[in-house]
């Protein structure tokens, strides 16, 4: 038995390890980048903006019709079987 195939084996699946590793790090280094400066930026304007209803004391109180966390009206009493 010669152990030469095996090692080469061996080295051919480290090689393929280290180009797929070398693609994973490729990929992440071409994926967008923003500054942490306007991301935060950019959370802070959407807090602002966006009235969030689980946050009455900063909103105020919510209309029954504008409250998407309210129960469903009553409109019949139909029952599906």
């Amino acid at each position: 038995m010669n152990a030469r195939p095996h090692k080469q084996s061996m080295s051919e699946l480290k090689l393929r390890r280290l180009t797929e590793h070398n693609q994973r790090l490729r990929e992440d280094l071409a994926r967008p980048r923003v500054r942490v400066s306007e991301a935060s930026t950019s959370l802070i304007r959407y807090c602002k903006t966006t009235k969030d209803h689980l946050v009455p004391s900063v909103w105020g109180p919510v209309g029954k019709n504008e409250d998407p966390y309210a129960p469903p009206a009553q409109g019949c009493n139909c029952v599906i079987m």
